[in-house]
């Protein structure tokens, strides 16, 4: 029998744990996503829990592993309660150091603290500029309740939007509030969530799903399996508040094969749904029956699209359909199916708990609410950022991103992932939102942003991204699997300095056939890295076409190595980093490159010490001793 069989024992729960387990109650919280784990986290907190049994305050601190603090380059996090105070760059070897210092003397470990650009320490997040200018509705409780932790999850207020939905609300008021909310979805699309939930609970059929599109497959973007690490009970009681206002008694979660922490962080989730009596027959004695299943996707990009994935989830190849009838008219065998990505859900509590119209207060008239970006590339702190939508690109890479790394120069953004357009400099204080950043030849996409900086090519770029889409297409249609491979091909033909006169018209015409005539958004939105990155770098096309020559100094074809005998110190670094020995030169004297022998590998540039950088890359077409 379920632990929870009423309201009253719901609510009655919900008291006991707010006081027996307040988020701010003392222990040290580690860091326990993807990228922590990967950086020793799990022996952090083994570390960590035995000084505090070691030290005896066992009985006044716990250590507990949270999901994805978000600012993964400085990871691993620890973050001490009830102060709150955010130590980065954790290794085990500081355990005993952190739990004495902070826990028992309760001071602090200022060398683990953020360090400023002018060397400043600071100590919360209210402090460091990266979460201060942020807005974490959303990702914000991945930092105060245990992963996958059901009782932390409730002692903050959790399911507290399920039971309102449940007991207070009909399923046309929950429909209603998400529309009157102005939430679209955040997969990429940005259709209105009220719309779409509104079209499957009026569908003919009484056999209707709710799914979560966890698909998540842009390069660069973490932003749902982050989500699904450390809080999956938010994205599902969203889910459960969906199939209620739609009529569906089975949600879905169509999951990466390659989110091994997230899908587990699920079963776990879901095993302890059931036992409170969250899931199943009857829920908490309101009439309303409802289950979940779990389904692992096999890794294709294309699934990601709606009825592509739809016929994953029915056992078929993840291929798109013609979109002349909509899945949530006629999805998962052909009933009305109604599919959001992980975010989207997890932001229906937020918007039943505060109301549609507080929800709506928050971003632009036309795109409401929050968005969680990836914040990678070239920025000096790289991880997952919230902030209401309409903040400006600006705000985002420099505020809160602190800026480019090693002073360099800002290129371009990209957003919206492989299939995004690039924003050049004098975009930066366009506000993102879904309608200007495709107005500016972008997309919000699920949120991917790459950051590039001045030793980025622009062409290496649209060929980058245009390879992956063609290798992701799942060749149903003409345009798209022969289309994006052209694309490709004429590239990388214009990167080996084998370009023809008309290759950049080409590309041009070429793209605007498989936008038109691909059969899905995969190909429909495939030329947004190119079209953008010509519209505003098209002098750099011209210069690979015209005078055979990179700018960025990235094409190998186009570039070759040398070492200034001027700046050369003979460090020897070059010679023993090379791999097929291009480098010869005695110690303290000028090394030679052998331009025969050279792969090209840049190895020799990386090591060459930056305030020498005797090491050069020039044009392949300039002789040996110039340089333009």
């Amino acid at each position: 029998m379920a632990l929870l069989n009423s309201r009253e024992d719901f609510e009655a729960l919900a008291q006991r744990l707010k006081a027996e387990r307040p988020v701010d109650r003392p222990r040290l919280a580690v860091c326990s996503g993807t990228g922590c784990n990967a950086l020793k986290s799990a022996k952090i907190a083994e570390a960590l829990a035995e000084e505090v049994q070691k030290q005896g305050l066992s009985s006044k601190y716990e250590v507990t592993r949270m999901g994805c603090h978000g600012l993964c380059e400085r990871g691993p996090i620890v973050m001490t309660f009830p102060d709150q105070t955010v130590y980065m760059k954790v290794s085990p070897d500081d355990a005993a150091e952190l739990v004495k210092t902070a826990c028992a003397e309760g001071g602090v470990v200022e060398r683990l603290l953020y360090q400023g650009p002018a060397g400043e320490r600071m100590r919360t997040e209210e402090e460091i500029p990266f979460y201060k200018n942020q807005l974490r509705l959303v990702f914000g409780q991945n930092r105060l309740v245990a992963r996958a932790g059901i009782e932390e999850y409730i002692a903050a207020s959790g399911y507290s939007a399920l039971v309102k939905t449940l007991f207070e609300m009909t399923p046309e008021d929950v429909v209603a509030e998400v529309k009157n909310s102005g939430l679209r979805g955040r997969g990429g699309g940005g259709f209105p969530a009220g719309v779409k939930w509104e079209t499957a609970r009026n569908a003919p059929g009484s056999d209707k799903y709710v799914i979560v599109n966890a698909d998540e497959g842009d390069p660069g973007a973490f932003m749902d399996g982050a989500l699904l690490e450390g809080n999956p009970h938010r994205v599902l009681e969203g889910l459960l508040i969906g199939g209620y206002a739609i009529g569906a008694s089975k949600g879905f979660v169509y999951i990466r094969q390659e989110y091994p922490l997230a899908l587990a962080s699920l079963h776990s989730a879901v095993e302890l749904m059931r036992k409170y009596g969250l899931l199943g027959e009857n829920i908490l004695g309101s009439g309303f029956s409802f289950d979940v299943k779990i389904h692992r996707g096999a890794g294709s990009f294309v699934s990601g699209e709606s009825s592509a994935l739809m016929s994953s989830l029915e056992g078929k190849v993840g291929e798109p359909r013609a979109k002349y009838i909509r899945t949530s008219v006629a999805g998962v065998h052909g009933r009305p199916s109604n599919l959001n990505n992980v975010e989207t859900w997890a932001t229906i509590p937020i918007i039943i708990d505060k109301g549609a119209q507080w929800f709506a207060s928050v971003g632009t008239k036309s795109s409401t609410g929050t968005k969680i970006f990836s914040l990678v590339g070239k920025v000096v702190n790289t991880g997952l950022v919230e902030v209401p939508m309409g903040t400006s690109l600006r705000k985002i890479i420099y505020e809160i991103g602190g800026g480019i790394r090693e002073g360099k120069k800002f290129k371009a953004v990209q957003t919206g992932g492989p299939s995004g357009g690039v924003i050049p400099e004098s975009g930066l204080d366009l506000g993102v939102d879904f309608d200007e950043l495709a107005g500016a030849g972008s997309m919000m996409g699920s949120g991917g942003m790459i950051v590039m900086d001045e030793d980025t090519c622009m062409v290496d770029v649209a060929k980058y991204f245009l390879d992956f889409l063609s290798g992701e297409s799942c060749g149903k249609c003409t345009p798209c699997r022969e289309g994006i491979w052209q694309l490709v091909h004429i590239l990388g033909r214009i990167a080996s300095g084998q370009a023809r006169e008309d290759d950049i018209e080409l590309l041009e015409d070429l793209s605007e056939t498989v936008k038109d005539c691909s059969l899905c958004g995969l190909g429909q939105s495939a030329p947004n890295p190119l079209l953008s990155s010509l519209k505003y770098f098209r002098e750099e096309y011209v210069a690979h076409v015209r005078d055979n020559v990179c700018p960025a100094r990235v094409c190998k074809a186009l570039i070759r190595y040398q070492i200034d005998p001027e700046k050369c110190i003979g460090c020897q670094n070059c010679s023993k980093a090379c791999p097929v020995g291009a480098i010869s030169g005695e110690k303290k004297a000028a090394h030679v490159i052998n331009a025969a022998k050279c792969t090209k590998c840049d190895s020799c540039f990386q090591v060459c010490p930056p305030k020498v950088r005797a090491v050069k890359k020039v044009p392949a077409n300039v002789p040996t001793g110039k340089e333009n």
